[in-house]
C-alpha cells in the first residue's frame, strides 16, 4: 500500500467525513422508523459486511491481500480495530439522548484527539513514530476547541460525569481502530484491513445489540427509502479513506481531518435536506478551524543550519549518505510535514 501525498491525503480523508456524516444521519433516521436505534447500526454493519464478502468473492487481488496478510503473521491484536468502530457506535446510540449531540461530540473529539497523539507517540501507525511537537499539541487544542464552537446553540442533555467519560473512551478506541486498521494495511492490503475491520465489528455489534433487546421489536416497519440501507457502503467507504490518511499523515491529523469532513457533511445535510436548519455560521467556522487544526499539526519547526566560516584553502565536502538499515534499504528522508521517525525494534 503506497502512501499518498499529505495534501492528497487530507482531501480523501475529508471526503470521508463527508460520509461519516451522511452514514450518521441515515443511521439515525433509519433507528428512528424502526422503533430501536441499534437496528441501525446493525443495518449498517452487516450492509458493510455484505458488501466485503461480494468483494471477496469477485475480486482475487482481495483474497491475495488476506493471505499476504496471513503470511505476515502480525500480532493477534493488531486485528482488533474493528473493535473500536463497534464501540462508538454503542456509546453513541445510548449516550448521546442523554448529553445531547453536543457534549457527546465535544467529548469525542477530544478522546480522539488525546488518544492520537498517544498512537502517533507509541508508533502504533504504520507512518512510525511521531514526536510529540508543540504544533501537534496546538492542533489537538484547537480541533477540540472548533468543535466546541461548532455546537453553539445545540441543546445540551443532562451532564453527567460517567457517560462524559464514556465518550471520550469511545473517542481513544476510534483512534486505535485507525492505528491498527493502518498496521494491518501495512502488512497487508488496504482491501485485506477493510475486510478484517468488519470481520470483527459486525459480530461485537450484533452481541451488543442481541444484548440491548434490538432484535426484540415487534415487526419492526422497515422504510421503502433506498438511502437508508447506504450505511455499510459509506461505511466502507470510510474505512478505506481512513487507511489512507493513517498510512499518509498519521492518527491525529486523519482524525481532525475526518472531523472537519464531519462538520462539513452536516453542514451540507442541513442546506439541502427540506426543514433543514439551513446556514449556520459557528458549524461554517468549526469546519474550517478544524480542517486548520490538522494542517497545524504538520507543522514542524526545521532547525537553522549552521555554517562555519571557510577558511582559506578548505574544500566543500559533500555530505556522507546515511547507513542503510537492517533490511538493506536505503533510508530517505520523508515526504511529510510529520517527519516520522521510525519505531525502534
Amino acid at each position: 500500500m503506497r502512501s499518498l501525498p499529505p495534501t492528497a491525503a487530507l482531501a480523501l480523508v475529508v471526503l470521508g467525513g463527508v460520509a461519516s456524516a451522511a452514514q450518521g444521519a441515515a443511521n439515525a433516521e433509519l433507528g428512528e422508523r424502526v422503533g430501536s436505534p441499534v437496528l441501525g447500526a446493525v443495518v449498517n454493519n452487516a450492509g458493510g459486511s455484505l458488501l466485503v464478502l461480494v468483494g471477496l468473492l469477485v475480486l482475487p487481488s482481495m483474497r491475495t491481500g488476506l493471505a499476504v496478510l496471513r503470511r505476515s503473521r502480525l500480532p493477534w491484536w493488531c486485528y482488533l480495530g474493528g473493535l473500536g468502530g463497534a464501540a462508538i457506535i454503542v456509546i453513541g446510540t445510548y449516550v448521546v439522548p442523554v448529553l445531547g449531540v453536543a457534549v457527546f461530540t465535544i467529548a469525542q473529539v477530544a478522546g480522539g484527539s488525546l488518544g492520537g497523539l498517544a498512537v502517533d507517540r507509541a508508533g502504533l501507525a504504520p507512518v512510525g513514530r511521531l514526536a510529540l511537537t508543540p504544533s501537534r499539541v496546538a492542533g489537538a487544542l484547537l480541533g477540540t476547541a472548533a468543535v466546541g464552537l461548532a455546537q453553539l446553540g445545540q441543546p445540551l442533555g443532562e451532564l453527567a460525569v460517567g457517560l462524559v467519560l464514556l465518550a471520550v473512551l469511545g473517542g481513544l478506541a476510534v483512534a486505535v481502530q485507525s492505528a491498527l486498521n493502518g498496521r494491518v494495511a501495512a502488512a497487508g492490503t488496504a482491501a485485506a484491513s477493510t475486510a478484517m475491520n468488519f470481520a470483527v465489528s459486525t459480530p461485537a455489534v450484533l452481541a451488543v445489540a442481541a444484548l440491548a433487546g434490538g432484535f426484540t421489536v415487534a415487526r419492526p416497519d422497515w422504510p421503502p427509502a433506498w438511502y437508508l440501507y447506504t450505511g455499510g457502503l459509506l461505511g466502507v467507504g470510510i474505512v478505506a479513506s481512513l487507511l489512507v490518511g493513517v498510512r499518509a499523515l498519521g492518527v491525529l491529523r486523519t482524525g481532525l481531518a475526518l472531523v472537519a469532513g464531519q462538520l462539513g457533511g452536516g453542514l451540507l445535510l442541513d442546506l439541502l435536506l427540506p426543514g433543514g436548519p439551513g446556514l449556520r455560521w459557528s458549524v461554517l467556522a468549526g469546519a474550517v478551524l478544524t480542517l486548520v487544526a490538522s494542517v497545524v499539526a504538520g507543522q514542524q519547526r526545521r532547525p537553522a543550519a549552521r555554517t562555519a566560516p571557510a577558511s582559506a584553502g578548505t574544500r566543500s565536502v559533500p555530505a556522507a549518505r546515511s547507513p542503510e538499515d537492517p533490511a538493506g534499504r536505503q533510508r530517505r528522508d520523508s515526504a511529510y510535514a510529520d517527519r516520522p521517525v521510525p519505531p525502534a525494534g
